[in-house]
């Protein structure tokens, strides 16, 4: 794709090639204004040129500093709210599942996941297979030696080390991931929810992987990005439903070979984690599955808000049935929304849009789960407002969850956040995501309004897909007119193919 270059865009060299770097600060008002703080849009200390202090270095070094942040905010429970009186844990909003199940998942015991049962409230270790295998590995890095409240906390940094290699590499891939673009991925590295969440559980190790599969798509090596989206299911659920608007995406495209390649790596590496498991331990391997349909509705989902404000308990079952209906009718739209939109979606736009819409169907929004989308966000909608309005909110969610658990541990002296004002952090948190999707579903509908198109880009991150002609359309976008996204300034890119190098 050929496009205008900004004269005041610099070049980040790779050998003996040069393409311009898009600079945020002038394109969103938001970056420019921020970056007042380091003297400006290039910045009182930036020394052009300099080779070393590349744009994926620095994000890599903010994302690992903010990493720290979070760990340093954790320090009143690492210290002592984990280890005396529950409440104290909440009111500093530090919670994190990593120490407390270090013993009752029996990694303190030499337990083996899957295989040896476990004598607490669960039978055995409710995570994926691949998150037991992290859990497992973090166990053998902490020290056998002290009290059980030292092993605890030697536990936590072990996994607290493997989870910021995990953030270096979301910092990298997502840099990379449009090349064009790597100031992007500062929206990751700074996002404050991403700090302060990003030790509370194990979500980062699938969020690594599906950063990593997503670059691989964008390098056009669809068996690569299949084994790690294979590999990151292997740990989470939710990176396998990225194969459906893939599989959109590439019908009206016309690209099945490259789906099924990414369809049959996926399977296959699931598989090879996965089987072993399942054949050896089918009790243990199946509790994450059967723990997810058996939980009730839990903190952070709608479903809560309903069976709180209407005073009744809601059926397991049901819940089930209509949040996976309601997850079907999203992906349904979604599909839509891509055989019928003026131009071809981009990827990361689909992709944050099906995540999206499986958080907010869901029974239970733990805090943490926001990392699923942050690296979504950064590459579907690279827009300073919109990405703070929702991190404002889920910010807003991460307060309150805790202040309510506070409020619930508390007993009669009811000291933290009653259920209506959880009520109103989970309202905040779904309404802040809605409204990031809004604008994601704009920029598809109306293309020229997307910032990663406006210097004549197709998908920058598609891969196979970038400027692949359109071979299956419905409704309007099959009569489109001569350019699908007019700008008032800069280039145009022509509907469903590439322009043409000149």
């Amino acid at each position: 794709m050929t496009s205008e270059t900004s004269p005041r865009a610099y070049e980040d060299r790779r050998g003996d090639s040069a393409e311009p770097v898009v600079r945020p600060t002038e394109q969103d008002e938001v970056a420019a204004a921020g970056s007042q703080l380091i003297g400006g849009p290039l910045g009182r200390w930036a020394r052009p040129g300099h080779r070393w202090l590349s744009p994926v270095r620095i994000v890599v070094l903010v994302a690992i500093g903010m990493f720290a942040l979070g760990m340093a905010q954790k320090l009143p429970c690492y210290d002592w709210a984990w280890f005396r009186g529950a409440n104290s844990q909440y009111t500093h909003a530090c919670y994190s599942d990593i120490p407390h199940l270090y013993s009752l998942r029996g990694f303190a015991d030499n337990l083996v996941p899957y295989f040896d049962r476990l004598n607490g409230d669960m039978n055995y270790l409710e995570y994926p297979v691949l998150t037991g295998l992290f859990m497992e590995v973090a166990s053998w890095l902490t020290p056998g030696g002290g009290d059980m409240q030292h092993r605890e906390q030697m536990y936590w940094m072990a996994n607290a080390g493997m989870l910021m290699v995990c953030t270096a590499v979301i910092a990298v891939c997502v840099a990379r991931t449009h090349r064009r673009r790597p100031w992007d991925a500062l929206l990751v590295a700074l996002a404050p929810a991403f700090a302060l969440t990003a030790t509370i559980n194990w979500d980062l190790f699938a969020v690594a992987l599906t950063a990593a599969a997503l670059l691989m798509w964008s390098r056009s090596r669809p068996l690569a990005f299949g084994i790690l989206i294979g590999l990151a299911t292997a740990a989470k659920l939710y990176p396998v439903l990225i194969l459906g608007p893939l599989l959109v995406l590439c019908w009206r495209a016309g690209k099945w070979r490259e789906f099924g390649a990414a369809a049959l790596g996926a399977a296959g590496a699931w598989l090879v984690v996965n089987l072993p498991v399942m054949m050896l331990a089918p009790e243990g391997w199946k509790k994450f599955y059967t723990f997810s349909q058996e939980r009730s509705v839990d903190f952070g989902s709608f479903w809560l808000i309903i069976s709180q404000r209407t005073g009744k308990g809601l059926d397991t079952d049901m819940v089930n049935t209509l949040a996976a209906l309601l997850m079907v009718l999203a992906c349904a739209g979604i599909a839509v929304l891509t055989l019928t939109a003026p131009r071809r979606p981009r990827l990361a736009q689909l992709a944050f849009l099906v995540v999206a819409a499986f958080i907010i169907t869901n029974k239970v929004y733990s805090p943490q789960y926001v990392l699923w989308l942050i690296p979504l966000a950064a590459l579907a909608r690279p827009r300073w407002r919109d990405f703070l309005v929702w991190q404002a909110g889920e910010v807003v969610y991460f307060i309150g969850i805790w202040l309510y658990l506070a409020y619930t541990m508390s007993g009669e002296k009811h000291q933290g956040l009653p259920p209506e004002g959880y009520q109103l952090a989970i309202a905040t948190h779904l309404l802040t995501t809605l409204y990031l999707c809004a604008v994601v579903v704009r920029d598809i509908l109306m293309p020229e309004r997307d910032g990663v198109r406006r210097d004549g880009s197709d998908d920058p991150s598609g891969g196979v897909l970038d400027g692949a002609e359109d071979v299956f359309v419905l409704g309007q976008a099959a009569h489109p007119p001569r350019h699908a996204a007019t700008l008032d300034e800069g280039p145009r890119v022509e509907w469903g193919m590439r322009t043409p190098a000149s």
